[in-house]
This record gives C-alpha cells, sequence and structure tokens, in this order.
C-alpha cells in the first residue's frame, strides 16, 4: 500500500470509528461478504448478541398448549374455519384430561407442571391460571389489565426474584411491566422520566461504561440532551489486567446530588463482567448516605450467566427499575421479549409528589383521560400510558401470546432446581472463551464475575503487556484503533465490533461468544493472533 492509499485507508477508518459500532458493522459485513466471494472461507459474525441457541421445552409447551387452546375454543362453537372464544368455568378439569390423553406431546410434562405450580405453589385459582394462559394463547383479547396478565405476572415476579435477587423474597414486591424486549423497555422509561419531568435536558446523567451504546446515544439526542458523566470500569489487577471493576474514584462521582439518574448494564456489555460485591455495597453506601434520590436504570440481561447474581434492583429497589430481556437466556430475540420492575415503595413517585404545582397541573391534564384522579397515577402506569401515547392507554400492553410464552420461559427456569439448562448456556459461553484464547495462543484471563456471554480484549494491554510501551506508541501513530477490524473482515471474513464505540478503552475489540458454533472461535482466535503478529512485525521492521 502506498502513502497516498494509505493516508485515505486512515481517513476513511476515522471517519467510521464516530459512528455508532452497530452502524460500522454493517460496513465490515460487507468487506467480509466481499472476502467470502473470494474465497471458500466462511464469513463469522461475532457482531451480534443473538445466541446460536434457543431454550425448545417451554416452546413446545407453548405450541402444546396452542392445541389444547384450539380445542378449547372450538368445544365452544365450531364451524368450518371458525371456533369460539374460550370458556373459564372447567378448564383446569379439561386440561387434565387433555393433558392425560396426550402425554406423548412434546412439552406436555412441562406444561402440566405449570399449571400445577401455579396452583400448589403461587397458590391460584386453577381454572382462572389456565383460562388466562388459554385466552393469552388464543389472543382473542386486549391485554388486561394492560401492565401485564395478573398470573403472568405472579409467574415472571418468582422468576426475577429467584434470578435478579439471589432468591432474597425479603427485597419485596414489583410492579411488573411486560414489553417489547429490554429496547422497548429503555424507549419507554426515557420517555416517561422526560414527560413527567423527573429528567429534563441539560439534566446530569451517569452512565456506567462500557456500556450499550443506545443508552449514550439516546441521552444525546436533542430531545433529552442530558449532561452525562461516564463512571469508568477501568480498576485493574495487581498485574495491569482488567478487572472490569469500577475503582473508588470513580463510584465516588455518584455522590454529587445533581447527578439525577444513573444507567448500567450489569453485567456489562461488551466486557460481560458483573459488578462485585464490594462495588454493590459502595454504591450502596453513596446513594443511602450521599445521593438518596438517585434514579437507578439497571439492564440485567446477562445476569443468568453469573453464578450468585444480584441486581440493583435487589439491594436498592426503592432506587432501582429493573430492565430484563429474556432474548440471550432463552435465545428469543425474535420474539421481542422482555420486562420492566419498579418496587411499589420507590423513588419515582415520590419525586413525582415533589414536582411543583405549575408541573403537577400540566400532568395531572395529560393524564386526565385515564382516570378521575390524575396525580395518583404511579410511575409504572404512566409509563404504560405513555407507551400508547396517553389516548391509547386502553389498548396498551404487551401482546398476550407473547405474555404466555414470557410465563413457560419464567416457569420453566423456576421448576429446573438443578439448574440444568443454566448450566448448560453458561458451558457453553466459557467454553467458547477457551477456544478463542487458545486461537490467540494467549492465557485465558481470570476474570471473577465474568458471564462470558462476550469478551473485550485490549489490543493496548496485550501490546504493553508482550511488546512493552515503544510498540503501542507505534501502533497508536500509525494506525486508527478499528484498523484491525478491518484488516479481519477484508482478509478473514471476520466481524468482530470496536469495544471504544461501547465507551470503553479505544484500542479494545468486542467479541460477541454466543452466536457462533464452538469451532469458529478457534478460528477468530487464530486469525487474531495471526493480525496482530503482523502488526509486531512491521514494528521490528522500524527498529
Amino acid at each position: 500500500m502506498n502513502q497516498e492509499d494509505f493516508t485515505m485507508r486512515r481517513e476513511m477508518e476515522r471517519s467510521y470509528s464516530a459512528i455508532s459500532p452497530f452502524e460500522l458493522k454493517n460496513k465490515l459485513i460487507e468487506l467480509a461478504k466481499g472476502r467470502q466471494k473470494k474465497s471458500a472461507r466462511v464469513m463469522l459474525n461475532a457482531g451480534r448478541g443473538n445466541p446460536n441457541w434457543i431454550s425448545s421445552t417451554p416452546r413446545d409447551a407453548f405450541f402444546s398448549l396452542g392445541r389444547f387452546a384450539m380445542a378449547e375454543s372450538r368445544r365452544v362453537w365450531e364451524e368450518p374455519d371458525l371456533a369460539g372464544k374460550p370458556a373459564r368455568p372447567g378448564s383446569y378439569r379439561r386440561f387434565l384430561d387433555f393433558a392425560e390423553q396426550h402425554r406423548e406431546m412434546p412439552g406436555m410434562s412441562l406444561l402440566r407442571d405449570v399449571v400445577e405450580y401455579g396452583r400448589d405453589v403461587l397458590g391460584v385459582d386453577a381454572d382462572a391460571f389456565v383460562y388466562e394462559l388459554v385466552d393469552g394463547i388464543i389472543g382473542d383479547n386486549y391485554p388486561e389489565p394492560d401492565r401485564m396478565l395478573v398470573h403472568v405476572e405472579k409467574v415472571v415476579h418468582q422468576f426475577l426474584i429467584q434470578e435478579m435477587c439471589a432468591g432474597d423474597e425479603a427485597v419485596g414486591n414489583f410492579d411488573l411491566f411486560a414489553v417489547e424486549g429490554a429496547t422497548a423497555a429503555m424507549c419507554y422509561i426515557f420517555d416517561t422520566l422526560h414527560e413527567n419531568y423527573l429528567l429534563q435536558p441539560k439534566d446530569k446523567v451517569a452512565v456506567m461504561v462500557p456500556i450499550f451504546p443506545p443508552y449514550i446515544e439516546i441521552s444525546q439526542l436533542s430531545k433529552y440532551n442530558f449532561d452525562l458523566v461516564e463512571i469508568h470500569a477501568s480498576a485493574r489487577d495487581e498485574q495491569g489486567n482488567h478487572t472490569w471493576q469500577y475503582p473508588e474514584s470513580e463510584l465516588s462521582k455518584l455522590e454529587d446530588p445533581a447527578i439525577k439518574a444513573l444507567f448500567l448494564v450489569n453485567p456489562s456489555n461488551p466486557p460481560s463482567v458483573a459488578m462485585n460485591e464490594e462495588t454493590i455495597q459502595r454504591l450502596v453506601g453513596i446513594v443511602r448516605e450521599k445521593n438518596p434520590g438517585l434514579m437507578i436504570i439497571s439492564d440485567d440481561v446477562y445476569g443468568t450467566f453469573v453464578d450468585g447474581f444480584r441486581s440493583l434492583m435487589s439491594v436498592l429497589p426503592f432506587n432501582t427499575i429493573g430492565v430484563y430481556s429474556f432474548s440471550k437466556y432463552f435465545g428469543v430475540t425474535g420474539w421481542r421479549l422482555g420486562v420492566v420492575a419498579v418496587h411499589q415503595n420507590n423513588v419515582f413517585d415520590e419525586r413525582l409528589k415533589q414536582l411543583p404545582e405549575d408541573k403537577i397541573a400540566i400532568l395531572n391534564h395529560r393524564y386526565a383521560s385515564m382516570t378521575m384522579h390524575p396525580e395518583k397515577v404511579r410511575f409504572i402506569d404512566r409509563m404504560v400510558a405513555d407507551s400508547r401515547q396517553v389516548a391509547l392507554n386502553h389498548t396498551a400492553g404487551l401482546s398476550t401470546p407473547q405474555q404466555v410464552q414470557m410465563a413457560l420461559f419464567c416457569a420453566f427456569a423456576l421448576l429446573d432446581k438443578e439448574n440444568r439448562y443454566k448450566q448448560l448456556t453458561k458451558d457453553i459461553c466459557h467454553r467458547r472463551m477457551r477456544l478463542l484464547y487458545q486461537g490467540l495462543g494467549l492465557p485465558m484471563p481470570n476474570i471473577p464475575n465474568d458471564a462470558d456471554y462476550y469478551t473485550e480484549f485490549d489490543l493496548e494491554e496485550w501490546s504493553n503487556h508482550h511488546y512493552g510501551v515503544s510498540f503501542t506508541k507505534f501502533l497508536q501513530a500509525n494506525y486508527e484503533p478499528i484498523d484491525i477490524l478491518f484488516r479481519l473482515a477484508e482478509e478473514s471474513g471476520i466481524v468482530l465490533l470496536n469495544g471504544g464505540g461501547f465507551h470503553g478503552p479505544t484500542w479494545s475489540i468486542r467479541v460477541s461468544l454466543a452466536n457462533l458454533n464452538d469451532d469458529s472461535y478457534t478460528q477468530i482466535g487464530q486469525a487474531l493472533h495471526a493480525a496482530l503478529e503482523r502488526y509486531v512485525e512491521e514494528w521490528k521492521a522500524t527498529q
């Protein structure tokens, strides 16, 4: 490559460094496909985070429930191509008869266990529970209540207590809002915080980084335009390796009472490491002693991949909105399943009460169509209404078939007392992490609390450890941080993302360990190793 081409290449890479990593991905895919056409090598896209596994048994249960639901509908009214609305009385007994007659149907054993769990453990009326599942999967009614179906909410609540709160029932009760995945949750939360004057343009908002970039990109839209304070996971161990924890110097930024809200993903994205107990307790102390009005939004989608995980919603329930997406653990990105959890005693409702009279009057007018006492509408119910521009609140809510599938996933996890499924998914991620580092020819990092759903490989850390500061300076002087991504795409058909795009270390690379077959990670490691060695050879030629 001559100097003119080299300069043009750097300018192109510099321009792509400024956009979202998910948009950069499209350019890398284009380059990787070009490589694929020129060789027999298959493109390996480790840029997306959707897993290549699915939770099968709850899906079987869903489709078996669908067969029973159709039988229930035809029992009421049957003509060619037409059936009636299912009926509630006696539905539990009819379900038991159906289950007995179709005991070999895939998923039927789980479905029967789910119904018995609702009756025996949750203490709900068996007819009411079966009818909600049947009517829900048929999808013939608007969601009622619009926030979440009654029995589905009970099942999902128990799942969140088990998985997000380490089984601690003492945390208390959360109200849940079923939503179209964590992306919808983000949109709804941002919008309601803004519409209710809890966050306004120029307000100080803290973001724990690295993070899923839309949390920052949305915050910078003109509608919100928050003053962002980044809390960096910059802690290192005694050998100088990243631990992806938050040192005291970073956490202390949250002592500023001008910071109204904190956004975080825990375990983080892309380091995929959960906060350790020391960090959690330090945060608890800061909130309770220095910033008790802090509003926290914690996205905990990867929590199930870490043993003993505790979300901030379990230790700071008054302050924290919990967001959970089912997409990763159960392999359901296409289903769009998520839930927002707000404790029944929470800072958001308290802040609404403390608004100035003029703001309260404006909001009373906004929500007047919902109730004669709009000032009493809680934050979570305002979120439901805002999700449908308030005026369409009567048609709000996640579709009932989606809610039924969500309940079946949760009940499956609750009934899996030996955590067989959980161990399977964790083993997949940890195994692929080992294969990646074997391909790299490097020892696998020992990072406590790691989920290994993604990994973030820091080129600067690698170069300092293995070749010293002079090599690092050579890289920084001659290449853009995303140069290696272009090389991998062009030369090996491999698509990875830039860690800097997630507000992580500028010279880091994000690898999804979830969405490709095991042997692909050996290939990625080997290709990354070869690309790194070429940088070393170029540097040595200058010495």
